[in-house]
């Protein structure tokens, strides 16, 4: 499943989207003036004229109708959908964790004592590690029925939801399934049409929700007949507006419904090129089969989130023909094609979690010492074929179960200590700085001394002593341990966080210049720290982008060569692919680090069909010497976070 055709796939979806919503708030505006002109007609006639009863319904509206009319409601009832829908674009503008909160969840911390919040923590990490992606925050839904989701804009504010239910009910590999199916929508764009969807259909919603508002406040009205009139009046236009919003909440829930389903069957398919394992996200689908609550929510804004979920959290009267969900039988069959159609029986005592600490935190251990013993890059710096690369970058976006061991054996490198300070906020922060300690002591020591004003001395020994692990650590831990701490640098206050930055640059200035490897690593790190700018719908062009590609394309080939003139013969092969053979590198001095983050913004906006000859282009010019390093490796990696295009850890076939 590609990739960049997803993310093309998704970005025409929120065409068709707009598509739809000029439908929608067309019908809406046709029954609105059909509701307003019969109000109208009856109110002139004084009540049930004779004359009134002896016209046509038809021809009473077409005598009433008028082009102003239909202007003035156009104008109305477009004002209103706008508005109520950037209204909850703004509620929406804190991502996924406006979501979750919304819907009653609880942030899932590290140190949980439940065995159930520490093993799906443990998977997402996996899932996350292995995708090349930040570990997203994790929510807890206190619901019965086997239900999660993914929310969010970007990866940045991407989160995980599950409900109590899926973590209780389900096996360690039924919810691999599960989160695999969620990662695929954060990987494929998905969740940006979520979050618009609510948004859509909030502002078409808005005219039932006046309406409702309307009938209530006539409740308390008094005696008098001129009051009651106005009453009377309130209470018919209220009810009009009620039905006027549910008729387009029908034309909403078919919306829903039109983008959702086909993304749910690929999200499937998705999970189980990502597991390998289509038993696990198939005995996930069984059990909501078997379970007495199912997939639902009791929430009461469950509707409204309706095609974020896992499987359909709730039922409606037009539940065949408004689905957001394909029906299970058929996402069930299309896993397992042989499926007799029965539904496992449900022990509920023996999976409702009601097992020792010990022995689940026991269990996880046993998981991950049973894994396969991979070395990671243990091969990298061995010569690569061409079809070796193209196959390592074609895991981009999608990885394999392959992958998730992984990440396995990287957690499991890591260690125990240095897994418990990635989750700490305080800590976290010390880690990341140990990412940019100079490997001499003297260097060190100035680095450690422009940082005493900032983080105080009192902190200092502690801070040292943690940084000071990261030291030891291999090449290919470090974004890792970047997406690892993730979660918990997400937690500082904006205080904090603009301390923790200041503390970078001083790390990364200490000795009056930056590497390439130093600028991607804190990119990487406040790429998903600091709000991202506003998304732009217009598109950009690869074949316009030639100032930007020559600049990146000249600093990596100077990064991994030994002359100037390997650096000129690694840049001529990278701009290749890309049609750009009439450049030439850029002198060193030409090479500005400052200009590189506008550089990578701009390429950022590129479209998403074209990104893969970007990629490609890095990849010949850090393999034009038929090898690729370690540091080379991460270094790519780092740069495609920045375009966000999620690679995993490149793990190449032994020779």
């Amino acid at each position: 499943m590609n990739f960049f055709e997803q993310q093309d796939l998704a970005r025409r979806n929120t065409q068709r989207l707009i598509v739809l919503l000029v439908l929608a708030v067309l019908s809406l505006i046709a029954v609105t003036t059909v509701f307003l002109a019969g109000v109208i007609a009856y109110l002139q006639g004084g009540g049930y004229s004779e004359e009134l009863y002896h016209t046509s319904l038809t021809q009473v509206l077409i005598n009433t109708i008028t082009g102003k009319m239909i202007a003035g409601i156009s104008l109305l009832v477009i004002s209103v959908v706008i508005l109520g829908s950037l209204f909850k674009m703004a509620q929406l503008r804190a991502g996924g964790r406006a979501v979750a909160e919304a819907m009653g969840g609880r942030l899932l911390h590290a140190y949980t004592q439940d065995p159930d919040e520490r093993k799906i923590l443990n998977i997402v990490e996996e899932m996350a590690i292995a995708s090349g992606t930040p570990v997203p925050p994790v929510y807890l839904i206190e619901e019965e029925g086997i239900n999660a989701f993914a929310a969010g804009h970007n990866l940045q504010n991407a989160v995980i939801g599950v409900t109590r239910g899926c973590i209780h009910l389900l096996s360690r590999d039924e919810l691999q399934g599960v989160i695999a199916h969620e990662f695929s929508h954060i990987l494929h764009g998905d969740m940006r049409i979520n979050l618009r969807l609510i948004a859509i259909l909030h502002g078409i919603l808005l005219l039932g929700l006046i309406g409702e508002y309307l009938l209530r406040s006539t409740r308390h009205g008094n005696s008098r007949s001129d009051r009651n009139n106005l009453v009377g009046l309130i209470v018919v236009i209220g009810l009009g507006l009620v039905v006027i919003g549910y008729t387009g909440t029908f034309f909403g829930n078919l919306i829903k419904s039109a983008v959702s389903r086909q993304r749910e069957f690929l999200a499937d398919a998705s999970a189980v090129q990502f597991t390998r394992n289509p038993d696990g996200i198939a005995g996930a689908l069984k059990k909501i089969g078997a379970h007495v609550y199912g997939s639902e929510l009791t929430l009461s804004n469950a509707a409204e989130f309706s095609h974020m979920y896992f499987s359909a959290g709730i039922t409606t009267a037009f539940s065949r023909l408004m689905a957001t969900h394909p029906p299970l039988p058929d996402r069930i069959k299309r896993i397992q094609p042989r499926w007799d159609g029965s539904y496992p029986k449900l022990d509920l005592r023996s999976a409702s979690g009601l097992y020792s600490g010990a022995s689940s935190q026991a269990g996880e251990a046993a998981h991950l010492a049973s894994g396969p013993q991979m070395q990671g890059f243990s091969n990298i710096g061995q010569t690569l074929s061409s079809a070796e690369i193209e196959a390592a970058l074609a895991q981009t976006g999608q990885a394999s179960a392959q992958h998730i061991e992984s990440a396995q054996q990287q957690l499991a490198a890591l260690g125990p200590e240095i897994q418990a300070a990635a989750h700490d906020s305080f800590s976290a922060r010390a880690l990341m700085f140990g990412l940019f300690l100079d490997k001499h002591p003297e260097q060190r020591e100035k680095q450690w001394q422009s940082l005493a004003d900032l983080i105080g001395t009192n902190s200092l020994p502690q801070v040292k002593s943690i940084a000071h692990q990261v030291l030891s650590l291999d090449t290919s831990l470090r974004l890792p341990l970047i997406e690892l701490s993730i979660p918990a640098l997400k937690e500082l206050s904006q205080a904090q966080l603009q301390i923790f930055v200041q503390c970078l640059e001083c790390l990364i200035q200490a000795d009056n210049r930056i590497t390439l490897m130093e600028w991607s690593l804190r990119r990487v790190i406040l790429h998903h720290l600091l709000p991202a700018p506003a998304p732009r719908l217009r598109q950009r062009d690869l074949r316009d982008m030639g100032d930007q590609c020559t600049l990146l394309v000249s600093l990596l080939a100077y990064a991994g060569a030994q002359s100037e003139e390997d650096a000129s013969a690694a840049f001529t092969a990278a701009l290749e692919p890309l049609g750009l053979t009439h450049r030439q590198i850029l002198p060193k001095s030409g090479c500005k680090l400052s200009q590189l983050e506008q550089a990578l913004t701009q390429l950022n906006e590129v479209k998403p069909l074209q990104k893969p000859k970007l990629l490609k282009a890095m990849t010949q010019c850090i393999a034009h010497d038929n090898k690729i390093t370690s540091s080379e490796a991460e270094l790519f990696r780092a740069i495609a976070d920045g375009l966000d295009c999620p690679v995993p850890p490149l793990i190449l076939p032994a020779h």
